[in-house]
């Protein structure tokens, strides 16, 4: 954790040579960057300017009913088809789930897989946020999820901005707000998340980073200590990217990009805030603002932004669950898509809503869906990719793939294509210093 303080030797502002000397490595979270990593990274990403490639993955935690959604049945027999009806979208011959007319209308901009497979039916988001089986490599830490190679492989885009974030809260069910683990990796590339010991991190004895825009003095501080320092030499012996990394104590660009109170109050009720929150239980609330947060994030600098929307685990009372949770999606996905397209953002940022699986075709008594590993969907827009269209199909019950079945890691593959990451080629070391690939699956070429 960053320190500026220390209990003894202090010098002008409070600062002590000890504190000083841990200014070489702070925290995001987990997240320890030190001064070389931080300006090394950003030269590895050669980055210029603000415009970079993201990723918003939006995890639909508790397996999402695919013939409720995107994949309505209407050949099937009552007890499977269930009360959604389809409508037409923009794109000729594409109809959805009537829940859904605003994304139906932006059809042209999204792209829909039916045909998900290789779930692995544990109620989390490793393979939603990694494209791997929580057995892979598990020995060593397991696979690193997309946000984490991404800090990893590219850095961050701006010294001040943590390059992977996850919104989401701590849900009663964890494994439904995990943002995305490190892995193998470590620590050093978990993600920043605003609610956890990050945002103290970004607190300096009590003053808050926002409050600190008289950067001069502080860095006076520093200069009078530097000056000590430099005559016994022990400055030398710290690298000069350090400099730089001082930049984060002083920014308020991330606390920024958190404050959606920044936005027009018009900007605020395109998206909604999803409340009330309604078949939570266990799990995540429909957060339309962190859609909205999201947006602010990326242009910020974040790679890829991580949250999970809703609790989708409808045992029972299936249909009003995917009313209430799906016709705020609508208008929140709908909104971040227009909010893209109006920045110009839209073609490098890539914008998914999945879930861990899918449900039962047949209804139950409790007017249900149970669990079905055998096959799921995704809704993906944006990302420079060919749009309007829909991958894969199910069979006349929506019971497995009949057509182009997908899997985790194919999708996984086009996030890092669309992040700029060449899927077939990129490596990161393991712990024993071996090369990993970082997904063992190509890119979708129907989206190239």
């Amino acid at each position: 954790m960053l320190t500026i303080y220390g209990p003894k030797q202090r010098f002008c502002d409070g600062v002590s040579r000890r504190g000083f000397l841990q200014i070489g490595a702070f925290t995001f979270g987990a997240a320890s960057l030190t001064l070389a990593d931080i300006l090394r990274a950003e030269a590895r990403a050669g980055t210029t300017g603000n415009r970079h490639k993201a990723v918003i993955n939006i995890f639909l935690g508790g397996g999402p009913p695919h013939q409720d959604m995107w994949d309505i049945k209407t050949e099937a027999p009552a007890e499977i088809r269930g009360e959604f009806k389809p409508i037409a979208t923009k794109v000729p011959g594409i109809q959805i789930g009537e829940v859904f007319p605003q994304i139906a209308a932006r059809m042209d901009k999204c792209v829909i897989i039916r045909s998900v497979v290789g779930a692995t039916g544990g109620h989390d988001a490793f393979q939603c946020m990694s494209g791997w089986p929580h057995s892979s490599l598990r020995a060593m830490g397991g696979r690193p999820s997309i946000g984490a190679v991404a800090a990893k492989v590219q850095g961050p885009v701006d010294p001040s901005v943590p390059p992977f974030v996850g919104l989401a809260a701590r849900t009663q069910h964890a494994p439904w707000s995990d943002p995305g683990g490190p892995g193998f990796l470590g620590a050093s590339y978990a993600a920043f998340k605003p609610d956890g010991p990050g945002m103290a991190n970004l607190t300096l004895r009590g003053t808050s980073v926002a409050t600190l825009t008289d950067r001069r003095r502080l860095l006076s501080s520093f200069d009078t200590l530097r000056g000590d320092l430099d005559s016994s030499g022990v400055y030398n012996v710290v690298d000069a990217l350090t400099e730089r990394a001082l930049g984060v104590l002083t920014s308020s660009k991330l606390l920024e990009a958190l404050d959606i109170s920044k936005e027009s109050a018009k900007a605020r009720a395109r998206y909604g805030d999803g409340k009330p929150y309604q078949y939570q239980y266990d799990g995540a609330p429909t957060v339309n603002d962190q859609l909205l947060m999201a947006r602010r994030l990326v242009e910020a600098g974040v790679r890829v932004v991580t949250l999970s929307y809703g609790r989708w685990d409808s045992h029972g009372q299936n249909f009003k669950l995917v009313r209430d949770h799906g016709g705020k999606l609508d208008q929140g996905f709908s909104a971040l898509i227009d909010d893209l397209e109006a920045r110009g953002m839209l073609d490098d940022v890539t914008v998914i809503a999945w879930g861990e699986f899918g449900r039962t075709p047949r209804i139950n008594k409790d007017a249900g869906r149970d669990h079905w590993p055998q096959v799921s969907c995704a809704l993906m827009a944006g990302g420079g990719m060919k749009t309007g269209q829909v991958i894969g199909a199910t069979n006349r019950l929506g019971e497995h793939a009949s057509n182009r079945p997908v899997t985790f890691g194919e999708v996984i593959a086009t996030l890092y294509r669309n992040l700029g990451i060449n899927p077939e080629a990129a490596t990161i070391t393991d712990p024993t210093g071996r090369p990993q690939h970082i997904i063992d699956s190509p890119a979708l070429r129907e989206l190239m």
